[in-house]
């Protein structure tokens, strides 16, 4: 930027803050106005893209203390009444402002740091470029990549909840809270836990593998049981108590003829979640016993006397044509 820039340019008018703005309010007010006045973000054209020139141009100065504290000083001094060549006006015979100031700035103009104007500390806050050629943008800048992780829990872990302790190579260790009601194979998110990168960590994913139960089957947020009945309580019917996910037990009846491997469901005693509770379902398995007593052989004798007439398999020929 010319030193000429910095005598006919307000900079401070044009970030809108006040002379004795705060550096925090300086940065406020350039992030405000440069995602404003982005050509890639609006369709102001050629305009846009000049007001944003000018934006940055002036927060290069002002974010820099010693920039600011020269420009300040500059302004101070009504150097706008100097021009380039203004001899005869009151100004040098030769040369313009960069002759006038040179020592003051190094003797060097100074251009706003950073790809299209835009100063390095914003400079990948905006994707993309616009214009093409020499106008063109850095990318926005990108969170560092996630990682991914893998833990198993047991089944009553994956039903209330559990927290569960990985423990990374340098030996630090990442407390995870697994939530009630998660699914064999579902995915815990761990933000900020991944590697670092310059808009911030990424996350750590973890796939949680559930343990199976040896009693109770999950089946979406259902919960199923098989529950062994004698043939007496599957013929005349019967209130039997089943476990539950909660440790208690829940009566169910059974209905009078009900055969092997009929399902009964409970409702609201399966799997609680966020989203609402499944449901527990009873699979009736009718027990054949193995041993007879004297007696209960002669009353199965006498059963299948009374029930002769009773033909299970009578349409078993039918159903098995081709």
């Amino acid at each position: 930027m010319a030193s000429q820039d910095w005598v006919e340019k307000d900079f401070y008018a044009i970030l809108g803050v006040a002379k004795d703005a705060s550096d925090a309010d300086i940065k406020k007010a350039y992030r405000k106005l440069a995602r404003k006045y982005h050509p890639d973000t609006n369709s102001g054209g050629a305009a846009a893209e000049k007001k944003f020139k000018d934006i940055s141009e002036a927060y290069s100065v002002l974010s820099d203390a010693e920039e600011r504290q020269q420009y300040d000083a500059i302004r101070a001094m009504g150097g706008a009444r100097f021009a380039p060549g203004a001899a005869g006006r009151g100004g040098p015979a030769n040369g313009g402002f960069e002759d006038l100031f040179g020592g003051l700035f190094g003797g060097g103009a100074r251009q706003p740091a950073g790809a299209g104007g835009i100063p390095p500390e914003f400079a990948d806050l905006f994707g993309g470029g616009f214009g093409g050629g020499q106008t063109g943008f850095q990318r926005a800048p990108q969170k560092g990549s996630d990682r991914t992780a893998s833990t198993s829990i047991s089944f009553a872990g994956s039903i209330h909840g559990t927290t569960v302790s990985l423990r990374e190579s340098n030996g630090n260790v990442i407390d995870v809270k697994i939530p009630a009601g998660i699914r064999d194979g579902q995915k815990v998110r761990q933000r900020g836990k991944g590697n670092p990168g310059a808009a911030g960590n990424g996350d750590l994913i973890i796939t949680v593998n559930v343990k199976p139960h040896d009693f109770f089957n999950r089946d979406g947020d259902n919960i199923r049981i098989h529950v062994p009945v004698t043939f007496a309580e599957a013929a005349l019917g019967a209130n039997i108590h089943v476990p539950t996910l909660d440790g208690d037990s829940v009566t169910v009846r059974v209905p009078a003829g009900t055969p092997s491997g009929r399902t009964l469901r409970v409702k609201g005693r399966g799997v609680k979640t966020t989203k609402g509770t499944g449901d527990l379902l009873v699979t009736i398995d009718v027990a054949v016993p193995q041993n007879l007593n004297k007696e209960a052989e002669e009353a199965v004798k006498a059963f299948a006397a009374a029930t002769s007439d009773a033909d299970p398999r009578h349409d078993l020929a039918a159903k098995a044509r081709l």
